[in-house]
């Protein structure tokens, strides 16, 4: 049996994704329960210099839905970054997953050779799909969703492994 890109992509960000809605669904009872102020834990950071976990959701569902996109040769969907509270982050969450999900996978033959053009800080690159998903996309993903669980754990929110790996 043959791994497709598609089986090898979208059912990764989904479960990743399916893992960050739960711990920020943690995060927002966390607050209510504990009455804190939401703000300083969306605010909150693992470093000065890094980005706070209202940042490090957007993302990350912005890995997962850019590169399922490029992956089908579809047009990366622009979202503006407007979230400002658990409920708004929650619901960008179930947007990424519905948008990964709906993604036909028939697009998806041949994107492990499909030329994926990137364009960072003005500088434009160009790597296979395969290349993209292994060595930018899914660590990247990986990266912030587990900066954005770490920010809660480290803030007091009750979530675990099981938590961070979602359901498959």
């Amino acid at each position: 049996m043959t791994l497709t890109i598609h089986q090898a992509s979208v059912p990764v960000f989904v479960q990743g994704l399916k893992g960050l809605k739960g711990v920020l669904t943690k995060a927002a009872a966390h607050v209510e329960a504990k009455k804190l102020d939401p703000e300083s834990l969306l605010k909150a950071r693992l470093f000065p210099d890094m980005f706070p976990l209202l940042r490090q959701v957007q993302i990350a569902t912005d890995f997962a839905k850019g590169c399922a996109a490029r992956l089908a040769g579809e047009e990366v969907p622009a979202w503006d970054d407007v979230e400002t509270d658990f409920a708004g982050l929650i619901a960008r969450v179930e947007r990424a997953i519905a948008y990964v999900e709906d993604l036909d996978p028939a697009k998806f033959e041949n994107a492990e050779d499909r030329d994926i053009t990137l364009v960072r800080r003005g500088e434009t690159s160009v790597v296979k799909g395969l290349a993209y998903l292994q060595t930018q996309a899914q660590p990247n993903f990986f990266f912030h969703l587990t900066t954005a669980y770490a920010i809660l754990r480290k803030n007091g929110v009750e979530v675990g492994k099981k938590d961070y790996l979602g359901t498959a």
